[in-house]
């Protein structure tokens, strides 16, 4: 999956989407599990839009995505609103070097990038090693509902003056995955042509009670498990499913 092109576009095609809820979401669930210390690490982050946030609102934040070129546009981005955040080029599955947090999460689905069980095996492990003793940890990930009947054989689209996008989901090779395939058509405002470039991103999700057990496996206790940014159980129509797990004391 390339996101050498797309990195420069997230933002704006993800203008609308909900930030201020998962920060409202892991503040009101802090506050909640009395979890101490504001030591966050976001992983996935992304172009940085996140991390930003949580450190506006006082968290000591670090930024770890695969993605070089999702980096740079964090970087200029914690710049320009002035805040300090490192970021760093790391797998997730595979961390090293960066201590203990207090919080971690990925956010904004970004765990379903992952392909294999091993690969979210590892994660969480990853998590794990990562975290204080009682530290918590926050992700979602779409639920085999959205994946199987919101996303695949269907078709999305944008046209707009200066960016315009294709959107079409397929049934992956894997269960509970999709293949989104997308052509994106940008104005060059010099030429009054568009300019076209495809990407192609593989997702994949499992259903609530293997993401359970890999935790537990983990090491995590886990503290609550919800739907779509309430307090409610997932059901069977539940789009994006959240989890909340704190590493045991030792």
């Amino acid at each position: 999956m390339s996101y050498q092109q797309f990195a420069y576009l997230y933002d704006e095609l993800m203008q609308d989407a909900p930030y201020d809820e998962w920060v409202r979401f892991v503040k009101e669930k802090l506050d909640k599990y009395q979890a101490g210390g504001k030591n966050l690490l976001d992983l996935a982050c992304g172009t940085g839009e996140l991390s930003v946030r949580f450190a506006k609102e006082g968290f000591s934040v670090t930024g770890v995505d695969l993605s070089p070129d999702m980096l740079a546009v964090a970087q200029a981005k914690a710049q320009k609103e002035g805040v300090f955040i490192p970021f760093y080029e790391q797998d997730m599955a595979s961390l090293e070097g960066h201590g203990e947090f207090d919080i971690i999460g990925i956010f904004c689905d970004s765990l379903n990038y992952l392909q294999s069980d091993d690969d979210v095996i590892h994660t969480f492990a990853s998590a794990y090693n990562h975290l204080k003793a009682g530290g918590l940890f926050f992700f979602d990930v779409h639920s085999t509902y959205k994946v199987s009947q919101l996303f695949i054989d269907q078709t999305f689209t944008l046209a707009d003056d200066h960016l315009s996008y294709i959107w079409n989901s397929f049934a992956g090779e894997l269960p509970n995955s999709v293949e989104h395939e997308l052509s994106f058509f940008i104005l060059d405002e010099q030429s009054g042509k568009y300019d076209r470039f495809d990407e192609i991103h593989y997702q994949r999700t499992y259903p609530t009670s293997q993401y359970s057990s890999w935790l537990e496996a983990a090491g995590f206790e886990i503290l609550e498990i919800s739907a779509d940014f309430t307090n409610n159980k997932p059901q069977d129509q539940s789009e994006r499913i959240f989890f909340i797990a704190r590493k045991k004391p030792s």
